[in-house]
């Protein structure tokens, strides 16, 4: 794996043949020096969607994790059989 090199957008629309000598080049804005973003080779590609994909399918699922913790206890707070028509039932009630 070849060293990250970084470069301005500029550069890189002026040879685009620097993506054929690095694995992965760093974008930066060069006026603030702030990162923009990455430009990965060919051969890393698969692996960087599998790695994001699985990163969005985690995040997700501790997200689902915490709302299933919250209606468990909403559950066990109002009884066992409580159901989605009575909940909405007794708040039409008191609207």
């Amino acid at each position: 794996m070849t060293a990250p090199m970084k470069i301005g957008i500029r550069e890189l629309a002026r040879d685009t043949s620097i993506l054929d000598r690095y694995d992965y080049i760093e974008i930066e804005d060069k006026k603030t020096h702030k990162s923009k973003g990455i430009f990965v080779s060919g051969k890393y590609a698969k692996d960087i969607e599998k790695f994001l994909e699985e990163k969005e399918q985690k995040e997700i699922q501790e997200k689902l994790d915490a709302l299933y913790s919250f209606a468990g206890s909403l559950t066990g707070m109002l009884g066992d059989n409580v159901s989605i028509q009575s909940i909405k039932a007794e708040m039409g009630s008191k609207i």
